[in-house]
Parts: C-alpha cells; structure tokens; sequence
C-alpha cells in the first residue's frame, strides 16, 4: 500500500513531477514568446519600416487602453502632427491623414481592387445577431441599401417634411415655454437630442419617443448613450484570448445591463412596427415591409439589427452636430452675428423656413459643413482590411491583411489640408481667397465610396430647419463661457457634455 505524504509518493511513483516541469516550462517559454514577438513587431514586422511610438508598434495594449480610455481622437491627432501623414497605430494597423487620395484607396473601389473588407471587431454586436447594414457583407449592404434609399430619397423627405417641421414646432415652443419662465439656462444638448430622438421614431417606426412631449428622455434613449459606450469594451474584448470571459468581466456591469434592455427595447419596438398593417405610410420600415418574406426584403432578427443602427445613426449624429455648431457659434460671436443677419434677413415669417427655403441658406450651409471639419460626429478612424495583395496607399506600399483607417479628426486638423485647421471659419467653404489652398476633398465626414452614410440628405434637412429656426426665434449666450465644452471623450461617437446656453427670445419688433 502506497503512502503519500505531501508530494512525494512512497510507492517510487511521481505524478506530479511531469506537471510540475510542465509549469515550470511554460513560465520560461511564455515570456521567451512574448519577447521574441515584441522583438519581431520593432525590427522584423512588414510594418515596421513605418513611424510611430514604439509602444504601439510592440504591442496591441497601448491601442486598446487609448480605445477605452475615451481619448483617441486627440492621441490620434498629436501622433500624426508628430509623425507625419501614416503613423503605425497598432503592431498590424496603420493610421493615416488623407490628402483626398487616401479616402478612395481605403473606402472607395478601383480597377484591380475590390471594396475593403471592414474590421468587425471595431464595431457594437449587432441587436438580434444577424448584420446590420454597417457591418454587412457586400452582397447584403447592396439588399439593405436597395430597401432602405426609398426613405432618404429627395421625394421620399419631401412628404416626410410636415412630420419633421411638427417636431421643430414642438422644440421651438418648449424653448419659448422655457426662456419665458425666467433666465435659467437651457441645456441645449439635451434638446436636440429630443427633437432628433422623436423625428427618427417617428420616421422609422410610426410613432415619437415623446420626449419633447414629456420634456424628458424616454429611458431608451438614455440607454442608447450607454449602449454605445459599452461598445468601446466589446472592440478591446474581441482582440484578446478569452474574449467573452473578458467582455464579462471588463465591461461595467451598468453598461451590460444597458445593453441588454436596449436590445429588448428595439425587438419590441420592432415587432411593433411589424404588426400594423398600414405600410404605406411614409416611415422607413413601410417600403422595406412590402417585401416582408420574400428573398428581396430583411430577415425578421435584420430588422432588429437594422432598425437599431436607424435609431442611433439617424439622430445622435445630427443632435451632436447640431450642438456642436452652437457651441462654436457663440464661441465666435461675429460668426454667430453672420448667421443671424442671413436667416433674419431671408424671412418675414417664421412659416417661410422650410426645406426649399433652407437650401439657399449659403453661409448657414457653411456653418454646418464648417463644424463637422472641427467637430466631426465621428471623429475616429474606421478600420478597413487590405486586400491580400496589398495595396499603395498615400504612395506607400501596404502589406495585404494590414488594418487601415482615416482618422477624420486628425485630417480635419491637419494644417496640410486646412489653413489655420484648429479656428472655426466658416467662411472656408464660400470661396474665401484666402482659404483657394484648402483641400476640400480630404472633408468625408459621411464617409466616402459605396459605403457613405446613407442617411447624409435627411440629416442636412433637420440640421438646416433646426439651427435657422433656432437662429430665426432666439438670441444665444454662453452660460458658462470658461468652460470647453468641446473637450470631450470619445466612444467612436463623443460623449457629450450638458451645453448650457442663455436662450433670449427675439424681440420680433426689432431688425435683424
């Protein structure tokens, strides 16, 4: 009979010894590996010839911290100021800043080379499992995109045009409702995001939010904010070993809830939609349902996928433009001064501003595209994959499997694109003499090539029937003029701070 007594087994066996050697052996590999991939990724990489903080060019860590640490925007833009217009952002990935060039050999097609491939563990999972028309593969983008153009179509946002201007209405009178009261100040980013919120429900499902109504947030558009941040947690859980354990772990507990309920939402919101049977009204899902069950419309889990993106790309990017432009406006009083005389002075009456009206609005027009150079909505790179025989890109020869993005925030920035890039000047984009250097194509700020943002009209009729009818009814101040609001984290879209503006109703009796 064998006696064990600690580790030693007294019959002459030993067990544990091949385990021990085991460990022991992994302790010594394991750092020989990690070192020797650090030593390859510095000297020995295909990458490796680029420029860039060493940091990053060894390691992945450097870049996922900066992911969720809410700061890559400005990373992204002093690394390029530093190293010029290519930096290596990641030990496989390379950053650029485009000249214009750069945006058709990464996101657009040419002879030779087909559309990039995108990198999916940049973005959010999709609700419901099943692609949605940003992670897609091409042959189901061309089917969403088909099914979904009927709704941002210049005829298709003609008759939307009462629902959005009731919408406007209804912001502008709460506005009034609320300068009236006294002269607290008003968070402005709040506001817009109602007003976007309800347009974009109502547009896409048949029926509002309410939150102008109720003046408050529906508990799903406040979800959607932490939703969207929880993202920042999934891209760095899906480019480690273990992935899944880690995305538990890592991630706040109050944004997995978060997405949980946000996914519940949008599943009953959906199959709400799905039960009315009047699909000739004028809203997103009406052309889409009239192909319901058949192989030219959506799967049922894609319209959960799909009417989730709707929800977040059709009114978060456009509230965060829209307060980023008023903050930059009363920034810039003579700016805010030129705005003002040209909507006061192109209408009597306010029943004048409407969509037709707005488009000959040249230097309103200027102000927008102005503040999305300075303050993109999404200021990040979106990474795309080189095919596998590679690719020239900003006259560079870049392996195939090479992740490659454009940063919008660092381009825009950029003094090689744009004459004194960091200054609002929206004077720019109106044949300013002084601005005929200025590379215009390098600003894609709804993306470029086939895969642009489909919904870039609609957001332009709301920017441009919300901020002149805002210009058209109120005087704007700062609130809190030391602070920079403009300062902010970003979880691929920003994360926005309350805009705190003294709102002073126009004196009708006046002149502009």
């Amino acid at each position: 009979m064998a006696v064990v007594t600690g580790l030693h087994d007294f019959s002459g066996a030993t067990p544990f010894r091949p385990v021990v050697a085991v460990m022991v052996l992994a302790l010594i590999l394991v750092p020989l590996y990690l070192i020797g991939q650090i030593i390859y990724n510095l000297y020995f990489h295909p990458l490796a010839k680029y420029p860039g903080p060493k940091s990053m060019a060894a390691t992945r860590i450097p870049y996922l911290l900066m992911l969720l640490s809410g700061d890559a925007p400005g990373v992204v833009t002093r690394y390029h100021e530093k190293y010029g217009s290519v930096f290596r952002i990641a030990p496989d990935e390379l950053s650029f800043i485009t000249d214009g060039e750069a945006w058709k050999s990464i996101y657009g097609t040419r002879p030779g080379h087909s559309q990039k491939s995108k990198d999916y563990r940049f973005y959010n999972p999709t609700v419901g499992g099943a692609p949605s028309i940003i992670v897609s593969n091409d042959t189901d983008h061309t089917r969403f995109r088909r099914l979904l153009s009927h709704a941002f179509s210049d005829n298709s946002l003609r008759g939307q045009e009462p629902i959005i201007q009731g919408y406007i209405n209804l912001f502008i009178q709460r506005l009034h409702e609320i300068s009236e009261k006294g002269t607290k100040p008003i968070d402005l980013v709040s506001w817009y995001n109602f007003t976007t919120f309800d347009i974009i429900g109502d547009l896409a499902f048949g029926e509002s939010f309410n939150c102008l109504k109720n003046s408050n947030y529906h508990p799903w558009v406040s979800i959607i904010f932490k939703n969207i941040k929880a993202g920042a947690y999934v891209s760095v859980a899906r480019r480690v070993p273990g992935g899944d354990f880690l995305k538990r772990t890592l991630t706040p507990k109050s944004l997995l809830r978060a997405k949980a309920i946000n996914d519940k939402l949008t599943m009953e919101k959906v199959d709400a939609r799905v039960k009315q049977t009047n699909n000739d009204r004028p809203d997103f899902f009406g052309n889409i349902l009239k192909y319901n069950g058949t192989s030219k419309g959506f799967a049922h889990r894609e319209l959960y996928s799909n009417g989730s993106t709707l929800i977040i790309a059709g009114s978060e990017t456009t509230a965060t433009l829209l307060a980023g432009a008023t903050y930059l406006l009363m920034r810039n009083p003579e700016k805010l001064a030129k705005l003002k005389a040209e909507v006061r002075s192109a209408f009597k009456n306010e029943s004048e501003i409407n969509l037709d009206s707005c488009n000959q609005l040249h230097y309103t027009q200027a102000v927008l595209t102005e503040t999305l150079r300075v303050y993109p909505p999404v200021p990040v790179g979106l990474p795309r994959i080189v095919d596998a025989q590679g690719d020239t890109i900003g006259g560079n020869f870049v392996p195939g499997g090479t992740v490659v993005s454009i940063s919008h925030a660092a381009t825009y920035k950029s003094e090689s694109n744009f004459k004194y890039a960091k200054q609002f000047i929206p004077e720019r984009h109106l044949d300013d003499p002084e601005f005929a250097n200025d590379n215009k194509e390098a600003l894609q700020p709804f993306s470029f090539g086939p895969r642009n943002c489909i919904g870039r009209n609609l957001a332009y009729v709301e920017m441009r029937l919300i901020l002149s009818r805002l210009i058209f009814n109120f005087d704007l101040e700062l609130a809190e003029p030391e602070f920079d609001w403009i300062d902010q984290k970003s979880y691929t879209l920003w994360e926005k701070m309350p805009l705190m503006a003294k709102l002073i109703p126009r004196d009708m009796t006046q002149s502009a």
